[in-house]
Formats: C-alpha cells, structure tokens, sequence
C-alpha cells in the first residue's frame, strides 16, 4: 500500500498556504491595478473560461462575485469558439480566464473570440509567459510554482485565492481581504485536519455522491474530480438543490455522501438534505458542522467566502 505522505500529490498540496502568502505578497500591486480598472469602467457581466480543476475553480467564481459584487456571471463553452469558431457579442463583458498551464488551444480560442467581440480580458494563470497570458488583455499570475502532480491542489487553492483577492480589491471589500490575509495560517490548519473516517468508508465503495452548495459547489466538483483521478471511483458531484431532481432515487445504504457546508445562507437547506438523506439509510460525511446521525469531518471554521478553500485543503491529505 503507497504511503500517501510519500506522494507527489501530498508534498505538493502540503505547500498550498504557502503559495497563497507568496501570491498575496507579489500580486498586490497588479491586483489593485486590475480592480481599479474595472470599477473605473464596470463590466455590466462576467464570463468565465476554463478547463477541468480551473473551471471549478470557475464555478467558486460566479457565486463568489454574484454575492459580493451583484454581477451576472455565467461559464463560457470553450468549444463554441474553439470548434464551432462562432462569434458572440461580448461588448461590455469581462471575459475572466482561468488555467494552470496556459496554454489550451480552447482557452486561447475563446479568450480571443471574446476580444474580437469587445470583451476585456483577464487571464489568471500559472504560467506568465504562457500564451494565454500573452493574448489577455491582463493577466494575473498564481505563483502557485511548478505543479505536476496528476491531482492539482496548490495551483487550485491558489486561483480561489487570486479570485477572492480581485473580488475584495474590485469590491473595496477590507473585510474579505484581512480574511484572505489569514488564510496561509488557516490552510496550515487545515491541512492537519483527520479526515481518516472517509478513508475507511470509501474504502471498499464503488461510487459516491459529492454534495455542495453556493460557494461550496466548485470545491465538490473539485473533491469529485479527484476522487476520480487518484482512486478509482465514481464520484459525482452535485448541487444540494439539484440533488432532490431526480439523483436522489440512487441515494441509500450503498452510496455515501461527501457534503461541504459552509456557514452562510445555504446552511438550512443543506441540513435540510443530509437529514433527508439519512432517511434513506445513506451513510453521511459532512463538514462544517455536527449532524446528529452524520459522521462529522473536522473543518476549520472562518469566513464562509474561505471556508471551501479551507475544507479542499483539509479533502487533499487522505
């Protein structure tokens, strides 16, 4: 059996608080340049462009700026400028890329589909001088450094990161930036945190629901992704809302449940569904909170727009 603190994946999801010190240390300049620009002359929407983990990363980014800013914001199908080589109307969008490597001819595609179409582009990427850098209007780097393990978590917890610092300069929100400013110390905290209960569960299961809700949806689609990657298993993830829209008639004793739950106004309905699900005879995991018949997973309590970053750290070690 491959000791997981022996792996790639582990040494390099371990670093995350500390690419999130130095990415808060060396963009802070570019960041405040970027938001001013956009409060200068506001976007009336937001377009995301994005692959894999940076595309849920995507999804964290439409909660996290529709709740903080008030802006429509909506994932773009790279495909359609990459395949179908259509061409949108983008006046006045902000077209928001977000990649590790940079360099997707689907991402490159649709970042200069949107400029043609009037679109201000921001491309947030591991890698300045790759070419989806180069084609952005701006470009926002993750300092995440070099990450090649198969299951990314650093460049991950690094774009949540980005996003949440270009929401909070773009918002003037000083709250949300000193919680950002503490997350490296929450992450450390995090990343010590016993999860070994889900280990044992899953050890002998075939597939499993991811459950998030809000902010907490894009890190379900991220745990999901990697419970594919690196174990084997069929993890589906999906919102506590449309969970009840027919994948509940899956729910029961042969399927656990993974839920992230953050302390905001989803709270209710996520209790809501686990109680519902218990019904079922489903085995439950849940973080963020102690649910009497659901096995509680430890989590490091903050702000709810870092909770799921914290809770993706706390997934990453088992």
């Amino acid at each position: 059996m491959i000791d997981p603190a022996q792996t790639r994946m582990f040494e390099e999801a371990s670093k995350a608080g500390a690419a999130v010190a130095a990415q808060l240390a060396e963009n802070r300049d570019a960041v405040a340049a970027i938001a001013e620009t956009l409060r200068r002359d506001p976007p009336r929407d937001v377009v995301t462009c994005a692959r894999g983990s940076s595309d849920h990363a995507a999804t964290f980014a439409k909660y996290l700026i529709e709740t903080r800013l008030g802006l429509p914001t909506a994932s773009a199908a790279p495909s359609v400028a990459s395949v179908y080589r259509a061409l949108s109307s983008a006046e006045g969008m902000l077209c928001l890329a977000i990649s590790q490597s940079g360099r997707s001819p689907d991402l490159i595609a649709t970042v200069e589909a949107a400029k043609r179409g009037g679109a201000r582009t921001v491309a947030l990427v591991n890698v300045p001088e790759s070419p989806l850098a180069a084609v952005a209007d701006l470009a926002l780097p993750l300092h995440a450094a070099p990450e090649t393990s198969v299951a990314a978590t650093k460049s991950f917890i690094a774009s949540l990161a980005a996003l949440t610092a270009l929401v909070a300069d773009w918002g003037e929100d000083d709250a949300l930036a000193q919680t950002l400013a503490e997350a490296p110390t929450l992450l450390a905290r995090a990343w010590d945190m016993d999860w070994s209960p889900l280990v044992a569960r899953l050890a002998d299961a075939r597939g499993l629901y991811v459950i998030g809700r809000g902010l907490g949806l894009g890190i379900a689609q991220e745990a999901a992704l990697k419970l594919k990657e690196t174990c084997g298993l069929h993890a589906e993830a999906f919102s506590a809302a449309e969970l009840r829209h027919g994948p509940m008639a899956l729910v029961g004793p042969d399927l656990p449940l993974l839920v992230f739950r953050q302390s905001d106004e989803t709270e209710e309905s996520v209790d809501e569904l686990i109680r519902d699900v218990l019904a079922r005879g489903a085995d439950v995991f849940v973080t963020g909170a102690a649910t009497a018949g659901a096995t509680a997973l430890p989590a490091v309590s903050h702000d709810p727009a870092i909770e799921p970053m914290l809770q993706i750290q706390s997934f990453a070690p088992p």
